[in-house]
């Protein structure tokens, strides 16, 4: 096994080892036992439902909680518990504390499964993401199970509260509000401040990032103290919060189809719930579909940026995000370096920025193009675009389309690009290059772009 781990490069490894637990839970969820109904699941809705969950995604073709049993929910839960954290994350941390000692390749391989900059402390750095997730996990549990025991029953309460926590935190989306109707997600809680609330931090936490999280405690919030990385990550998620939610709050205040027979502070609330699990999360307490043109196209950017690097969530990410907009203000001042926050922001990750960006539209326009020549005229070219922006961004949010009436082509194109935003689109092409040195340099040829 060492041996293998030396062969491969840490992005092989991590790619390789989230193939195994999707093929490994594709297997589970096919067997009769996972079933409520106890029949074997057709292996190609087994497998698009082990891909979503272990790219913490939340696209499904069957309602969670009618159509599985015990065991298949808690087979999902574990997927997402493994997708979110990393499988490399808790097979480390086993060893860990086992005593077993992690050689510098090993580092290497946990310094990108954790999306940390750096080997230094990575140690240290893998055991605050199991203790802070089991705690962060474990409030949220607590907080919910208060609003779902009543409604639930004690035991069943307590159940739904943890497997919506862990869901929330992985920003998964998935959910077992089933029992109030198929494919319900949160909305029969749409004005219940607990639920939202607790949900909108979960997936805020899950979508911050383990170094940040990590910045945070050793710098006891002091804002000024923190890297350049947690500055971003932190003034950028709170932007990409207030100010969408103030826009879906226009767009939406006189829709009675989503908001609008609401109060003014359960419209303000629903607002910021959507701003929210837009980047990445998947429940919905308004239904996606009856949102106006507006909201639905606002949705579709905020799909694409998603959550923050080394994190639970997907997207391009918000650094990505930030990198191209400065990129943009430093090319209008004609400079040819980013600096901010006093720091200058090195040309490759410029680069890598502008090649991940490209390659995400790549991937949405292009899968977008296949799905609608497959599907005809039964789904439009907001439906499509949305659901692939959901996929690869492995959000979750669906816009009116029934994924399990889709062909099995659609299907396969939904897995590979919760897959690829999972593992990460510049880390797929990483895959099939091993070499990083610099190739020999030739003359400049200049060329004109714009």
């Amino acid at each position: 096994m060492k041996k293998f781990t030396k062969v491969v490069t840490p992005t092989q490894l991590i790619a390789l080892s989230f193939l195994i637990i999707i093929l490994i839970g594709s297997f589970l969820l096919t067997l009769p036992i996972a079933s409520k109904s106890h029949v074997w699941t057709n292996y190609l809705n087994a497998l698009f439902t082990s891909t979503s969950a272990t790219c913490v995604t939340g696209l499904v073709t069957y309602d969670t909680y009618n159509y599985f049993s015990l065991f298949g929910q808690i087979v999902i839960i574990i997927l997402i518990q493994i997708g979110g954290i990393g499988f490399m994350t808790i097979l480390s941390t086993i060893g860990i504390y086992l005593k077993k000692k992690v050689n510098l390749h090993e580092r290497k391989i946990l310094m990108q499964a954790s999306g940390s900059i750096s080997t230094s402390g990575i140690i240290n750095l893998i055991k605050r993401i199991t203790k802070t997730t089991l705690i962060i996990e474990g409030l949220g549990a607590i907080l919910l199970a208060t609003r779902f025991i009543p409604y639930f029953g004690f035991f069943e309460g307590i159940y739904f509260a943890i497997f919506h926590s862990i869901s929330a935190f992985c920003n998964a989306g998935f959910d077992l509000m089933g029992r109030f109707g198929d494919f319900a997600s949160l909305t029969y809680f749409a004005t219940d401040y607990v639920v939202n609330i607790t949900i909108m931090l979960l997936i805020i936490a899950g979508g911050l990032g383990f170094l940040v999280w990590s910045n945070l405690v050793d710098f006891k919030l002091a804002f000024k103290k923190m890297n350049l990385h947690t500055k971003i990550v932190l003034v950028t998620t709170l932007f990409l919060i207030v100010i969408p939610a103030f826009l879906f709050l226009i767009f939406e205040f006189n829709n009675p189809e989503t908001i609008g027979n609401f109060t003014l502070d359960q419209k303000i609330l629903a607002s910021f719930f959507q701003s929210v699990t837009t980047r990445t999360a998947g429940f919905n307490t308004i239904d996606n579909a009856k949102l106006t043109s507006s909201s639905s196209l606002l949705t579709i950017f905020l799909m694409a940026i998603g959550g923050s690097p080394g994190s639970t969530a997907g997207g391009i990410k918000t650094t990505t995000f930030v990198v191209a907009i400065l990129s943009i203000i430093f090319a209008g001042k004609q400079q040819t370096s980013i600096v901010v926050g006093k720091r200058q922001i090195e040309n490759n990750v410029v680069k890598q920025a502008s090649a991940i960006i490209s390659l995400f539209l790549i991937g949405i326009i292009l899968s977008s193009i296949i799905i609608l020549a497959i599907e005809g005229n039964t789904i439009t070219f907001n439906q499509a675009l949305f659901e692939t922006t959901s996929a690869m961004a492995t959000v979750g949010l669906a816009n009116g389309i029934e994924v399990a009436s889709l062909h099995g082509i659609s299907k396969l194109i939904l897995i590979m690009l919760m897959y690829i935003g999972r593992i990460g689109a510049i880390s797929i092409v990483f895959l099939f290059n091993r070499k990083n040195d610099e190739l020999l340099k030739r003359p400049i040829g200049k060329i004109l772009i714009g």
